[in-house]
């Protein structure tokens, strides 16, 4: 399991320090800002878990930064908890009302209480299945929440990515190991929609298999996709033995106990855009993805190719 985030923006560096040594001290990956800008390009190429935010800043004002994250598909779903000297009825009404921030607790606080409340709220996140338990990426109810977004709008584009042969390889290597590879795949992702989207673009994961979602636009799918492939394609055989490496295949037992061979992992993606619709449900678009990603396998295997796409609605 993947250590969660939290994000400290704080400009004063005595009590960004006691928060960062602190948290660490009790098994969180900490991140830390002094200025809001920086805070909000650290949510957009790492989101974190859970965000602590100060509102007097050089910068900006933390509200700001909260409302960014809120108005993020990536981070809409993040747990923020406000500490600040500013105290005012005025200031709790927009840190909890504009904002929607979880918490608003003014300096100077109590350490061990600040902890409690973090750690029942990534608690909360984790009962809702709001974030995946390997990856910590979005999953279940956000993913839902994002298809239902993509219905009432036009100009989007959906890809459901697929690791191929992902169980054979867990069965082997284990399951750490197969940890190891959801943990790489996410972050390919991640970088590659940094690299090449926007801060709407979405990239989340399902709670059961080795199966991703990224919501775009059709202008920047198609590079997101082949950005990703084509990382995962060259740093995947790091995963392997060289044995395994070398030969590009595996040695596995098939139900009547013959060996076979599997070859190494590789992705299969299938993308729909708002024009393949209309799509009516998420239960409809969900299918009908899955059914797109099923015609790439295909056409793999039908071309010798490793890892495939396949765009449009299969009719």
């Amino acid at each position: 399991m993947s250590k969660e985030k939290i994000l400290v923006v704080e400009d004063q560096p005595d009590i960004s320090s006691l928060l960062k040594i602190y948290f660490t001290s009790q098994g969180y990956e900490v991140l830390t800002a002094m200025r809001g800008q920086l805070a909000l390009e650290i949510c957009r190429k790492t989101p974190p878990s859970l965000a602590l935010l100060d509102v007097n800043l050089p910068d900006m004002e933390g509200y700001e930064i909260g409302k960014a994250l809120r108005a993020s598909p990536r981070t809409r779903h993040i747990p923020i908890i406000f500490l600040t000297a500013r105290g005012e009825r005025r200031d709790r009404l927009i840190g909890l009302g504009e904002v929607q921030a979880q918490y608003y607790i003014v300096k100077p606080f109590d350490i061990e209480e600040v902890h409690t409340i973090v750690k029942n709220q990534l608690e909360e996140a984790r009962r809702k299945n709001q974030l995946h338990p390997v990856t910590n990426l979005p999953t279940a109810e956000i993913i839902n929440e994002q298809l239902r977004s993509l219905l009432s709008t036009n100009g989007w584009s959906l890809a459901l990515l697929h690791i191929n042969g992902f169980e054979t390889f867990t069965q082997s290597y284990g399951s750490v190991v197969g940890e190891d590879v959801l943990k790489s795949t996410a972050l390919l992702l991640m970088e590659a929609v940094n690299e090449i989207g926007e801060t709407d673009d979405f990239v989340g994961q399902m709670v059961v298999g080795p199966d991703f979602v990224v919501t775009s636009t059709p202008e920047r799918i198609k590079a997101i996709c082949d950005h990703a492939i084509s990382r995962f394609d060259k740093e995947i055989g790091l995963h392997y033995n060289y044995k395994h490496r070398k030969q590009g295949y595996i040695e596995v037992p098939d139900d009547n106990g013959a060996i076979r061979q599997a070859p190494l992992m590789s992705l299969s993606v299938g993308v729909l855009n708002s024009t393949d619709g209309p799509f009516y449900d998420i239960r409809e678009l969900s299918e009908t993805v899955e059914e797109t990603r099923q015609k790439a396998v295909s056409v793999a295997r039908e071309q010798g190719r490793r890892s495939s796409v396949h765009y449009g609605r299969v009719r």
